[in-house]
C-alpha cells in the first residue's frame, strides 16, 4: 500500500497502563493512576447529578456547532463566540492545527521536552521539527526565536509545560510574540491554566485580541475533570478560526460531552476547591523531594517532574507493582526523572512512602 513515507517507523502515543490492567498483572485489588494528570476528584458534584438524571438522545447526532457550549464559553471567557472552535480534546485541535498548517518544505518550533503531540502530527504532515532544548525545564524563548526561518508555520508554547509545570511569564511572552513574525501561527497551550497561580503569569486573552497569528488552546481534560469526554477549545481572531474550521471533522463534540462542560464550566467554585487542594498535595511532593535532596522542577500544574537518581522505567515498574501508576521521565525526554499526577493527600502520603522503600530498595536513599 501507498503509505504516507514519514510514518514508517512511526509509533503510536503510549497511554499510562489502564488500572484493570495492573490490577491483573500484580495481583492488585487497589491501583490509584498518577500517570495521566487528570483530576483525582473528578468532576463537578453538578455534573455527576445530571449524569444520574439527565436524558440525552444518543441516536441524533450531536450540533456540530457545539452552539450551547459555545455561547457558555463565550460568555464565561467575555470572547465573541465566532473566536472560538472545539475539539475532540485539544489533542484534536493540535491535530486540525497541523494539518491545515504543516506540510513538507515548512519546520515547526517547539520545546524540547515539550508535549508529543506537537511533533508527532508535525511529522506526520512531512514538516521538518525544530526542538529547542529547555533551560532548567523553561521554554528558551531566545534560542526559539533563532530557531524561526522564512519556512517557519507554526510555533509551540506550552504554558505551563508538560512534562516540566513551568511557566512562561508575561513578561517574557511578551517580549517573544513582538518578535515572531506575523505569517507564524503561535499555539498557546494552557491545558493546565486552571492551576497557575504564579502572579508572573498574566491572563493572556489579551495576546489573541493583539496579534492575528496567535492561538490559546484549552481543555475540560484536567481541572474539570473531564478528560473521558473529550472536550478541548481553541481561542483566536475570527478570520483565524475561520481557516481552522474546515478542517475540522464535523461532529467531533458528542451531545453528551457538550452538556456537561457547560455544566462543568459553570461551577467555578468546585475549581477553586480543586485547585486549593491541589497546592496543598504539591506542597507534600515539594517537602519530601526537598528532605530527600532530590530535584524538582516548580510546578504551576497537576503534577510534578522530580529526580529519582536511579532508573526512572525501574522506579515506574517497581512503583506499579506497589499500586501506582506514573510515568517514567525516559519516555518523556527526562530521564532520571519521574513525573507524578497530585493525588488527594491520602494517595499522596501512601505514593511517597513507598517510593522511599523503591529509592532505598535501589540505593539511593540510605
Amino acid at each position: 500500500m501507498k503509505w504516507k513515507q514519514q510514518i514508517h517507523g512511526m509509533k503510536a502515543y503510549q497511554p499510562g497502563k489502564p488500572i484493570e490492567e495492573v490490577k491483573k498483572m500484580y495481583g492488585l485489588d487497589e491501583v490509584v493512576k498518577l500517570a495521566s494528570n487528570e483530576n483525582p476528584f473528578g468532576s463537578s458534584p453538578k455534573v455527576k447529578a445530571f449524569l444520574q438524571q439527565g436524558e440525552t438522545n444518543h441516536a441524533i447526532y450531536p450540533d456540530g456547532y457545539a452552539q450551547d457550549l459555545r455561547t457558555a464559553v463565550a460568555n464565561h471567557l467575555g470572547v465573541k463566540e465566532t473566536e472560538l472552535i472545539f475539539g475532540n480534546g485539544s489533542d484534536d485541535l493540535i491535530a486540525i492545527i497541523t494539518r491545515a498548517l504543516l506540510y513538507p518544505g515548512v519546520n515547526t518550533v517547539m520545546a524540547d521536552p515539550s508535549f508529543s503531540q506537537y511533533w508527532h502530527n508535525a511529522e506526520i504532515e512531512g514538516a521538518e521539527v525544530r526542538k529547542v532544548p529547555c533551560i532548567e525545564g523553561r521554554h528558551d524563548l531566545e534560542a526559539m526565536l533563532e530557531a524561526i526561518d522564512e519556512n517557519t508555520s507554526v510555533v509551540w508554547v506550552c504554558s505551563p509545560n508538560n512534562p516540566t509545570g513551568t511557566i512562561v511569564t508575561d513578561a517574557e511572552l511578551q517580549g517573544f510574540l513582538k518578535q515572531v513574525p506575523s505569517d507564524v501561527l503561535v499555539v498557546l497551550d494552557e491545558a493546565y491554566i486552571e492551576y497557575v497561580n504564579d502572579p508572573a503569569h498574566e491572563n493572556t486573552l489579551k495576546y489573541f485580541r493583539q496579534y492575528e497569528n496567535v492561538i490559546l488552546l484549552r481543555t475540560f481534560s484536567k481541572a474539570y475533570g473531564l478528560a473521558s469526554f473529550r472536550v478541548g477549545y481553541g481561542i483566536a481572531q475570527e478570520q483565524t478560526i475561520a481557516k481552522l474550521d474546515p478542517v475540522r471533522a464535523p461532529f467531533n463534540n458528542t451531545i453528551l460531552s457538550q452538556k456537561v462542560a457547560a455544566i462543568a464550566l459553570e461551577d467555578q467554585a468546585y475549581i477553586e476547591h480543586c485547585r486549593e487542594a491541589n497546592e496543598k498535595g504539591k506542597q507534600q511532593f515539594v517537602t519530601w523531594c526537598e528532605k530527600q535532596g532530590l530535584h524538582y522542577y516548580p510546578s504551576q500544574t497537576n503534577f510534578v517532574l522530580f529526580e529519582v537518581k536511579a532508573d526512572s522505567n525501574t522506579v515506574f515498574e517497581e512503583m506499579m507493582k506497589k499500586g501506582f501508576i506514573i510515568r517514567s521521565g525516559a519516555a518523556l525526554g527526562a530521564p532520571g526523572y519521574i513525573r507524578v499526577t497530585i493525588g488527594t493527600e491520602e494517595q499522596n502520603a501512601k505514593f511517597l512512602s513507598l517510593l522511599e522503600e523503591v529509592l532505598y530498595e535501589q540505593g539511593v536513599l540510605a
